[in-house]
């Protein structure tokens, strides 16, 4: 059976202690200033006589089931993986175009300052290969994030979304399905963005594509994709350049 891996947040036992969060930056030496996982703050609100508890919700990438930034990528580089539900990025693929940062309406990519490439959370690969938890899960100390494969009525995860009233983040005009599940005893916080694609998106699929699939035939598509990588790169250079220049 093919697994689902979701996670399932209890927001009420967050104490904001940052503990997932770094324990994931120290895990894939993220870059400074750059993070695959956050906390948000609800803050109580007692205007007009009505009081709204404040709590912390952490989040990372939903892995959603309708995954616009797999949508937007036009050399299918990011993709989901059948066998797990997890979207990825092959790095290889990539061609550095950025699509898929703003099709995001989580806000959960950035691009990678040295490699040049989108990076999120994957659910840390590597310590799923040796059968141990997400270093995010694994560290919190109140246990609010749980992760588990949904497919598997023996996980946690799963035990939760049985027997727990549950909410999810949804996002328009297009509903992205998110595979991130909040206990309901705790409002869910409003802050994604807009599904947005790039304007030049449908040319670039329908011109892209094609290039990497020959690619692919010819064995090149490695080689495709850094070719294509440089000639974003350079225009972004000469960009800035002319921005040097102008100032």
């Amino acid at each position: 059976m093919k697994k689902k891996y979701a996670m399932v947040v209890d927001s009420s036992v967050c104490i904001d202690c940052k503990a997932c969060m770094v324990s994931c930056k120290v895990q894939h030496s993220l870059p400074r200033g750059h993070w695959r996982n956050w906390i948000k703050e609800m803050r109580p609100d007692f205007s007009l006589g009505k009081y709204t508890y404040g709590h912390f919700q952490p989040g990372n990438c939903m892995h959603c089931e309708n995954p616009t930034c797999v949508h937007a990528c036009p050399s299918g580089a990011t993709y989901k993986d059948e066998e797990t539900g997890i979207v990825q990025i092959n790095e290889d693929f990539c061609i550095g175009c950025g699509n898929c940062i703003v099709a995001c309406p989580y806000f959960a990519r950035y691009r990678h300052p040295v490699r040049r490439v989108p990076d999120k959370c994957d659910y840390c690969q590597d310590r799923l290969a040796m059968g141990l938890q997400p270093a995010c899960v694994d560290t919190c100390p109140t246990k609010a994030r749980v992760f588990g494969d949904l497919n598997d009525p023996e996980s946690e995860a799963a035990f939760l979304l049985r027997t727990r009233d549950t909410v999810k983040i949804t996002t328009s005009p297009e509903d992205t399905k998110p595979n991130m599940y909040y206990l309901a005893s705790t409002e869910p916080m409003d802050w994604p963005g807009e599904v947005k694609y790039p304007a030049a998106h449908s040319t670039m699929t329908g011109l892209v594509n094609p290039l990497f699939k020959i690619a692919v035939g010819l064995s090149g598509l490695a080689v495709a994709a850094m070719l294509i990588r440089q000639i974003f790169s350079g225009s972004q250079s000469s960009e800035q350049e002319e921005k040097k220049e102008e100032a």
